[in-house]
């Protein structure tokens, strides 16, 4: 390597251990989110080491071609080091005031979602819900009318032929009508009371 190439070096090793502490700080920032599941904690600690070596090495590979040296190791330290002394508690006020205001703007955007199209969608959704029970209720009265009025006349027929019978005949009708009724409370007593 050449003294300019290692010098380029020098320097993005030291601002790449200073992005290496922003970013473990940003991601320890929220490691509460799944701290309680083992797993995933596990998980995403992995990822997030073997993607910050890769980013490293592929920055590293860009510089020099890929020429890991002990100074190499040594500025990266130095860099995060720096970060720590210097730029940690900061970065965290930042990072906090950052992430207040996401949450500011997220639930900004929530509410005026929710007042712009998901209460409009609840009321027009209500609406409709009440006007089609409202069609099927008047539908099913007209229905019911309908069928009244159209029985009605052989009610009547029936009355009037009822009536003119002989009492041998009526009195065949009362005993289908009575053996009718003793069927339906026997099957009321031992069918539906049983189910109960």
């Amino acid at each position: 390597m050449t003294l300019s190439t290692q010098f380029l070096t020098l320097l993005t090793m030291i601002v790449s251990g200073f992005y290496l502490g922003v970013i473990q700080e940003t991601f320890r920032r929220f490691t509460v989110y799944w701290k309680g599941r083992l797993f995933l904690t596990y998980f995403l600690e992995i990822l997030f080491w073997m993607t910050q070596a890769g980013i490293l090495f592929y920055i590293l590979y860009r510089v020099n071609q890929g020429e890991l040296r002990v100074y190499i190791v040594l500025a990266c330290l130095l860099g995060f080091s720096v970060y720590q002394a210097l730029a940690k508690q900061t970065y965290k006020n930042v990072l906090e005031y950052a992430i207040q205001v996401f949450k500011t703007i997220y639930r900004g955007i929530e509410r005026l979602l929710k007042l712009l199209v998901i209460s409009p969608l609840q009321w027009i959704f209500l609406m409709f819900y009440r006007m089609i029970k409202t069609i099927l209720f008047g539908v099913f009265k007209i229905i019911a009318w309908l069928c009244r009025f159209l029985f009605t006349p052989f009610r009547w027929v029936g009355t009037a032929i009822y009536r003119i019978c002989p009492s041998s005949i009526q009195n065949f009708f009362l005993h289908v009508a009575g053996f009718y009724s003793k069927i339906k409370n026997i099957i009321n007593k031992y069918v539906f009371k049983k189910d109960d």
